[in-house]
């Protein structure tokens, strides 16, 4: 899925932000359209990873001055941006989807930690499906009144309203974090074959052409689209916060302070 010669250089730029930064990276993964499984042969490379500082930063009093996000310009079609790990529980407690969606990509750069499968593990009973729902739907209503309304649309963009609908619809089923593999989420349309057909034929352009052009609207794909914005989930699945929760991401944030050699207390 990544060229050896691309993870290669990766894997440096990335050891690169260690040295630089005087961090250690926990867990470093393929996030966007190669992630998702509809890249282009030129997209670009979103290399997302979690690290963590010495102790002694964590204990300050102005931390939350600090700046806790790690961020490069793309050189070469890779973008590399990182969050401190602090950070990166913080918004997992909110069931950040971007975090939710790093933790469960099938690429991954650097697994070096406890951290990933804690997260994993606790990610049952973090999540909330109606954060999941009202993020993904808002982000298909976005793209599709956006881009997709006119009798000439940019055919990839199909892909940023499909995606997002399809998880929000695995959500509703199913009460539990979406996968992140387009194909996964795809089974849901096996009772929908002509959505279905259509959807593989853009996949098919989209994975073989440098840039999928103007194009004239597909219909059944934007019939499909309209259905499923009117159509609000019903019965979208509750779940109380378990007040506890914050000590889990707690005790999780100190072992992996621990696990690298950190005292705490």
């Amino acid at each position: 899925m990544i060229p050896e010669d691309v993870r290669t250089e990766i894997l440096q730029r990335l050891r690169n932000v260690e040295a630089e930064h005087g961090v250690r990276i926990l867990l470093a993964v393929e996030s966007g359209s190669r992630a998702w499984g509809f890249a282009s042969p030129n997209s670009d490379y979103d290399v997302r990873f979690i690290y963590m500082r010495n102790p002694e930063w964590y204990q300050a009093v102005d931390l939350e001055e600090r700046r806790d996000v790690i961020e490069y310009p793309i050189v070469d079609d890779i973008d590399l941006n990182g969050w401190d790990v602090r950070k990166a529980l913080r918004l997992f407690w909110k069931s950040n989807p971007a975090f939710v969606e790093w933790i469960q990509s099938p690429v991954t750069y650097i697994n070096e930690s406890l951290f990933r499968g804690a997260a994993l593990a606790l990610l049952p009973e973090i999540y909330s499906p109606e954060k999941g729902i009202y993020h993904y739907r808002s982000m298909a209503k976005t793209n599709y009144r956006g881009y997709l309304r006119e009798s000439v649309v940019r055919l990839k963009k199909y892909f940023y309203v499909l995606r997002p609908l399809l998880a929000a619809r695995w959500i509703a089923r199913t009460g539990s974090a979406a996968p992140i593999e387009f194909e996964t989420l795809l089974t849901q349309l096996l009772e929908e074959p002509d959505v279905l057909s259509e959807v593989r034929q853009l996949l098919e352009q989209k994975r073989n052409a440098p840039e999928l052009g103007l194009a004239p609207a597909v219909p059944t794909l934007n019939a499909f689209i309209e259905a499923e914005l009117a159509g609000a989930p019903s019965n979208v699945p509750q779940r109380s916060r378990d007040p506890q929760v914050v000590d889990q991401l707690n005790d999780l944030f100190h072992r992996v302070l621990r696990e690298h050699g950190a005292h705490v207390p």
